[in-house]
C-alpha cells in the first residue's frame, strides 16, 4: 500500500511516500503553501491509497493549536480526497529530522520529518499485521 505523510505546517508541509510495498519512506520536495489541492495531486500522481497527517502533540500528550490545525487540515484533505486520511503523533520528529541531516542527509528538514512519521506508521502497521496473524 502506498502512503503519503505529511507534516504540516502553516508556512510549508513536509511530505514523503511510500514504496508500493509500505516498506519504505522517501522525502519529496516541501510543499509550499500547504494547500489540500498541492496534496491531492500529489495522490493521483503516485496512486496514494491513504494520507497520513502528523499531529504535533505536546511531550505530555496533551493537543494545542497546532493540533487543532493539523485537524482542521485533515478535514479539508478527508472532503477532498477518496482515500483514507488519518493523524499520527508526530512527536520528536523534527530533532530525529535534525538528526538526519546532521548525519548527512540533504532533503529539506520537514519532509525529513515527514519520514519518520511515515517509518514510524509503517512500522507501526506491520507490528499490528503480525500480532494478528
Amino acid at each position: 500500500m502506498r502512503v503519503l505523510a505529511l507534516d504540516h505546517g502553516t508556512v510549508r508541509m513536509g511530505a514523503a511516500l511510500s514504496d508500493p510495498s509500505g516498506t519504505l519512506a522517501t522525502p519529496l520536495p516541501v510543499i509550499e503553501p500547504p494547500e489540500p489541492r498541492a496534496v491531492a495531486e500529489l495522490v493521483i500522481e503516485h496512486g496514494v491509497e491513504r494520507v497520513v497527517v502528523g499531529l504535533p502533540l505536546h511531550l505530555s500528550g496533551e493537543e494545542g493549536s497546532q493540533a487543532a490545525l493539523a485537524r482542521t487540515f485533515c478535514a479539508e484533505l478527508e472532503a477532498m480526497l477518496s482515500v483514507p486520511v488519518e493523524t499520527y503523533d508526530e512527536r520528536l520528529t523534527t530533532r530525529m529530522a535534525d538528526a538526519s541531516r546532521r548525519a548527512g542527509a540533504t532533503a529539506a528538514r520537514d519532509s525529513i520529518a515527514a519520514a519518520h512519521l511515515l517509518q514510524d506508521y509503517l512500522a507501526g502497521l506491520a507490528a499490528n499485521e503480525e500480532r494478528d496473524r
